[in-house]
């Protein structure tokens, strides 16, 4: 398969070691010095462009790889307010987009659990619900992405909560994320239940960038061929059981 990296961090580095490993090559790479290579021959023969930089140039990344005609996995965060707006034109142009907060597969896992804890606990009102997320000093959106992920999990399905809100609680309905930045930590996400009497407590701990890295080159292998917004859901459904 050939791959075009959109972005040349230290993510983009992990990205492009993990697929020439697994036998793909990379075939363009776009960073913020060279963005003319979008109109490249070498860019346009891409089967697939992985993209992983700013909320501030994601979008416009996105069009300039749809207008060569090139799917786009992106695991880009901060712009989720746009998200309606960019699956409409993704629906009206037959573009392709596998995007997700997270390509760690076991995040996704920890997602799943997420989800099962929070409907356990729709029956326990004592206990309140809070999260706390943790990552490098580089990281410029909070709360993360993922941590807005696993907190819509966790609203699908207790019915007392109907927001999220940065830092601290003012009102019973919200669930308090709170954003720690330190040092090069990839990313931690402990989400705990709090009563009078006890704690519940689950947490995901990335030890490295590696695992993100693998889960955007398979979601670039599942994505060849697919069309619309699509993402990690729908991967895991197809994984061999």
């Amino acid at each position: 398969m050939k791959i075009a990296l959109i972005g040349y961090g230290k993510m983009g580095k992990t990205i492009e070691r993990i697929a020439r490993e697994r036998g793909h090559d990379i075939v363009s790479i776009i960073d913020i010095d060279n963005r003319d290579d979008f109109l490249s021959d070498a860019f346009k023969s891409a089967d697939v462009a992985i993209e992983f930089t700013m909320p501030t140039v994601a979008i416009d990344n996105y069009r300039m790889a749809w207008q060569a005609g090139v799917p786009v996995v992106s695991g880009t965060t901060g712009w989720n307010e746009q998200l309606p707006e960019v699956k409409a034109e993704i629906e009206q142009n037959g573009y392709t987009l596998f995007w997700s907060s997270n390509f760690s597969l076991g995040v996704n896992i920890f997602m799943a659990l997420n989800k099962y804890l929070a409907k356990m606990m729709n029956q326990f009102p004592d206990y309140n619900v809070e999260m706390t997320e943790v990552h490098h000093t580089q990281k410029l959106d909070a709360p993360s992405g993922t941590a807005i992920t696993l907190a819509e999990g966790i609203l699908e399905n207790i019915k007392r909560k109907s927001k999220w809100v940065k830092e601290v609680r003012h009102q019973a309905d919200e669930i308090a994320i709170k954003s720690l930045r330190e040092g090069q930590v990839p990313g931690i996400h402990t989400i705990r239940y709090e009563s009078g009497v006890d704690s519940i407590e689950i947490t995901h701990n990335a030890k490295s960038r590696e695992g993100f890295a693998i889960g955007a080159v398979v979601a670039a292998e599942f994505t060849v061929g697919k069309k619309g917004l699509i993402g990690m859901e729908e991967m895991m459904a197809e994984l061999p059981k």
